[in-house]
């Protein structure tokens, strides 16, 4: 129904299911300073709320008759609103900003996506907000992956600015980066055989394109698996480096302790008993022998000397204190050594793999033989974490450290 000037909705006319579609109608195809009339036969106050949610305040409410029995409310669209392109300007940098809050509510994440998906790789823009605006920063990793930085140029209490960068493809984060930020990703690479602590120095899609993975599906599992809630999840990342090399030391170095010696003797009793019928057990037991001997020296040589200069090089830079090591002894030097022995020992568990068809318990196997097999694949997990922490987080970390007391 229209008067000379103005539409009327009489909702009790209308089927219950188009009520609401309706008015939202009405409302869009209006101009600015344009109004409408809703006639109920009851306040039509959740839709007030509705609008408002998904609009934006960008309208009056105006109560013409307000009951007992008929309800009239003019709805005035506002003369001044504000279209997605003036809110996206450009900085002296000539970065682009948008400005969230001038857009209405159904326009802002629209926008911002918009306007990321217009930068080039090595671009930024700003998002200028009146509150932390972080659920975009989990809408935009889902979406479209981990392919931008996101940096708070300011954060709080009134206004909060953010620099989206897009990256660039040689500025990639590496397989070790990824699990270092989110230790649920390595499940992920687990499922695909990707080598995240030794060989976590490559990208995503250049340890599949190696492989022969589909680097689409890996993306977009490991974009599934950011998605989660952690909880009780250990942020390794984030934790001081004194407190994590005590953490490796009482979690990873006694595992092994605790564990090795009886790995040894299940591989020697499985060799001894099955070694006739399976020469493979045989070449399996001298491998664990030779993990042994590489674990053995790896870790007192963490525990008395590597561990004991990334304390003493927190230390120094916690307290400000002078910072003085041997002639030759950098934790540089030490890493390095230590990285090539960590690889030492996955070399030798990719030999276990060969000669295990990973850890495959054949027909024949009695509970001793499937219990080793079982072992031995724990105990790798075990070293693939404890390798990973200390490859991509504890490592690098400290070595940056020590540089800013030379």
């Amino acid at each position: 129904m229209e008067t000379a000037q103005e539409t009327i909705i009489n909702v009790p006319e209308i089927e219950p299911r188009l009520k609401h579609l309706t008015i939202f109608q009405t409302f869009d195809s209006i101009k600015p300073g344009e109004s409408f009339i809703i006639h109920n036969n009851h306040d039509p106050r959740p839709v007030y709320f509705q609008l408002q949610q998904m609009r934006g305040d960008i309208f009056t409410w105006e109560y013409l008759e307000q009951g007992p029995e008929w309800w009239d409310i003019r709805v005035t669209k506002k003369g001044a609103t504000i279209l997605a392109e003036d809110a996206v300007t450009k900085s002296p940098q000539n970065e682009t900003i948008v400005n969230v809050p001038s857009l209405e509510p159904r326009l802002k994440h629209p926008t911002i996506f918009r306007v990321f998906d217009e930068l080039n790789p090595g671009e930024s823009m700003i998002i200028h907000n009146d509150h932390d605006p972080k659920p975009v920063y989990y809408q935009l990793l889902g979406e479209r992956g981990d392919i931008f930085t996101w940096h708070y140029v300011e954060q709080g209490p009134i206004w909060w600015d953010i620099r989206i960068t897009k990256r660039k493809e040689e500025d990639a984060e590496t397989v070790g980066q990824i699990a270092a930020k989110d230790l649920r990703k390595a499940e992920v690479f687990k499922k695909y055989g990707i080598d995240f602590c030794c060989g976590g120095k490559k990208t995503v899609k250049e340890v599949c394109n190696e492989k022969g993975i589909d680097y689409a599906t890996v993306e977009k599992e490991l974009q599934t698996t950011s998605s989660g809630i952690t909880g009780a999840n250990n942020n390794f990342n984030e934790w001081n480096l004194d407190f994590l090399a005590d953490y490796i030391i009482n979690t990873h170095h006694n595992y092994i302790r605790k564990y090795l010696p009886e790995l040894r003797g299940y591989a020697t009793k499985v060799a001894r008993v099955h070694g006739a019928h399976h020469p493979e057990l045989i070449s399996i037991n001298q491998l664990v022998e030779d993990i042994n001997e590489e674990l053995s020296d790896h870790i007192a040589t963490e525990e008395k000397v590597l561990f004991p200069l990334v304390k003493k090089i927190v230390q120094a830079k916690t307290n400000g204190t002078a910072y003085t090591t041997e002639a030759g002894l950098t934790l540089q030097n030490l890493t390095r050594d230590m990285e090539n022995e960590h690889r030492n020992v996955d070399n030798l568990y990719q030999e276990i793999h060969k000669y295990s068809n990973h850890f495959a318990i054949p027909a024949d196997a009695c509970a001793s033989y499937s219990l080793f097999y079982k072992m031995l694949e724990e105990f790798e997990n075990d070293l693939h974490v404890h390798i990973h922490l200390e490859n991509n987080i504890l490592f690098p970390k400290a070595v940056e450290l020590e540089k800013t007391l030379s």
